[in-house]
């Protein structure tokens, strides 16, 4: 979504005799390497914690403007219409990347089908799962493949993109994290920029159009609860 919510700011920016300039890019690596050498003044595609990894891995030095937007996971019926009617050992589906599982086994866990390991929190696997009552069957999968196979299993944790792109509706999902959680705030899609630059005048005409009325309105009302705006 980043993309079409910065050509609402675009207009904003554009009363204020400033142009954007949106670059789109087809991958993680590139959009931070370009702030990182200046190319570029800023990013908005990622949350917070890869950001921070990113720093660490490629010795760069980006920081957050600011806090925009969150997208949350959400648990949509498969097979079981309802929590009510999981049975004992059904299949719920998980995302299978480090980014995505943790934050899965946190929403199962806050619906009260799993209990986790102390402290395991948003980098938990199913190796970290120490109580199971119904004896549910966690299956990883692909993130991209979840909406696939969600008629194969008897629920399944997807994320917000891949959820819209399947026809399916954040507001039809059986329980959604919370934007006020752990993994809310570990997760916040950021607004980026080199260290030092983050007090420039048009890096902060920009975040307030972001965090504008007119872009909440447009989050909000486009989404439906797949984008929640953090401001």
């Amino acid at each position: 979504p980043h993309a079409e919510i910065l050509e609402v700011a675009k207009e904003i920016l554009a009363e204020q005799g400033i142009t954007l300039d949106i670059v789109e890019f087809n991958d993680y690596i590139q959009p931070n390497t370009a702030v990182e050498n200046e190319e570029l003044d800023a990013n908005y595609f990622q949350h917070i914690t890869y950001m921070n990894q990113f720093n660490e891995s490629d010795g760069t030095d980006l920081v957050s403007a600011a806090e925009i937007h969150y997208e949350p996971l959400g648990l949509y019926a498969g097979k079981t219409a309802s929590l009510d009617e999981l049975a004992d050992g059904a299949q719920i589906a998980v995302p299978n990347d480090a980014t995505n599982e943790g934050r899965a086994l946190l929403l199962l866990q806050d619906e009260g089908l799993i209990t986790l390991k102390e402290g395991a929190g948003i980098t938990a696997t199913k190796a970290d799962i120490a109580e199971n009552p119904k004896n549910l069957e966690i299956v990883e999968l692909e993130a991209s493949q979840l909406p696939v196979r969600l008629a194969d299993v008897d629920m399944a944790v997807i994320n917000g993109n891949y959820a819209i792109d399947a026809g399916l509706k954040v507001s039809d999902a059986l329980a959604v994290e919370a934007s006020d959680g752990e993994a809310a705030q570990a997760y916040v899609n950021v607004l980026a920029v080199k260290e030092g630059h983050e007090n420039d005048p048009a890096i902060q005409a920009l975040v307030a159009a972001l965090k504008s009325d007119e872009v909440k309105t447009f989050m909000e009302e486009t989404y439906e609860g797949a984008v929640v705006p953090m401001f």
